[in-house]
């Protein structure tokens, strides 16, 4: 069977691909791994070649009643359940397990996709545990989780796990480039470091704004040559934009740390020259390593100032007046 373009999981697409065409497939697999890695879109693969009533060459047809029924929604073989709010409740795994009591309407086999099965309450989980223990035939389950170690390991064990991986940063970043061309070389490379090499946890950032705030912040490190009044006034208006960004802050905080770790990289020649981004070049100016140093040591503040609740707009405030050398680095 050919998958829709997966890049980075040759294992993963490898395994299932054989059991497809042996037509031996487990009642229940595991996909296990980070978001954005394309364990989604393998399991929706594998559901329409499932039912689909006419595959050609290892692909879905595209035109027979099953996969137009499946392209538009309404196949009556096709369950997903993902999590209603945060997690996966009781009373969902009560509908799979009501609806698993009759056969395929249509098709030889009803596929079940559960996602984000790491949100599973322990009752929810007990409650699915006993359909994976005595699967009802012609039924597929497919889990996806995020890591083994936070669904119950008797969940695990009675699946078989496909592991997802993240992808080196390279492919990730031209991933990236693919799906979003407005995007820069170093922008993507910035988002690829960001997401761990997940491409899908990246574009959700970019959506979200991050990548713009991060690259303003960067273009603002101009300011450094105004006088200090001035350099302070602009800097405390760009801490009430950085404080407004809620959840994406943990995630700049992570970009503003690569950052200055690539300046550090170039200061000890790790990078060459004609390879820098032009701030990291300009970067690389201002600041020696023991200044750079400071400032990663900053951010461990911020991070830790965050776990520990306090004031969002101080904390902003407290990292760009620093950032920006306006205030005296921190003991």
């Amino acid at each position: 069977m050919s998958f829709s373009p997966i890049l980075g999981q040759p294992k993963a697409l490898t395994l299932l691909s054989r059991a497809l065409a042996s037509g031996r497939l487990a009642h229940a697999y595991l996909f296990a791994g980070p978001d954005g890695v394309g364990k989604t879109t393998v399991a929706l693969d594998m559901a329409a070649m499932l039912l689909c009533r006419g595959p050609e060459k290892g692909r879905p047809c595209g035109h027979c009643p099953g996969c137009l029924k499946y392209r538009s929604g309404n196949h009556p073989d096709f369950m997903r359940i993902r999590p209603d709010g945060a997690a996966i409740k009781i009373d969902q795994v009560r509908e799979l397990k009501k609806a698993l009591n009759f056969s395929p309407f249509e098709s030889g086999t009803r596929v079940v996709l559960l996602e984000e099965v790491q949100t599973m309450r322990r009752e929810a989980g007990n409650s699915l545990l006993k359909v994976l223990e005595e699967p009802p035939p012609d039924n597929l389950l497919i889990l996806t989780g995020t890591d083994t170690g936070t669904i119950l390991a008797t969940i695990v064990s009675r699946c078989q796990v496909i592991p997802f991986a993240p992808l080196p940063l390279d492919l990730a970043a031209a991933i990236i480039r693919q799906l979003r061309p407005e995007l820069d070389e170093a922008g993507s490379e910035d988002l690829a470091a960001l997401a761990d090499g997940c491409p899908g946890q990246a574009l959700a950032l970019e959506v979200d704004g991050i990548l713009s705030l991060y690259h303003r912040i960067v273009a603002a490190f101009d300011i450094l040559q105004d006088q200090a009044a001035i350099r302070t006034e602009r800097v405390l208006a760009l801490a009430i934009d950085l404080a407004e960004a809620k959840e994406g802050l943990e995630p700049l905080l992570l970009l503003l740390r690569i950052f200055f770790k690539k300046v550090m990289a170039a200061q000890v020649g790790s990078v060459s020259g004609h390879a820098l981004p032009p701030a990291v070049a300009q970067a690389r100016e201002r600041w020696n390593l023991t200044q750079l140093s400071a400032k990663i040591k900053t951010i461990d503040f911020v991070e830790q100032a965050l776990a520990r609740n306090c004031n969002r707009s101080l904390i902003c405030e407290v990292l760009l007046l620093d950032l920006f050398d306006c205030s005296p680095p921190l003991p």
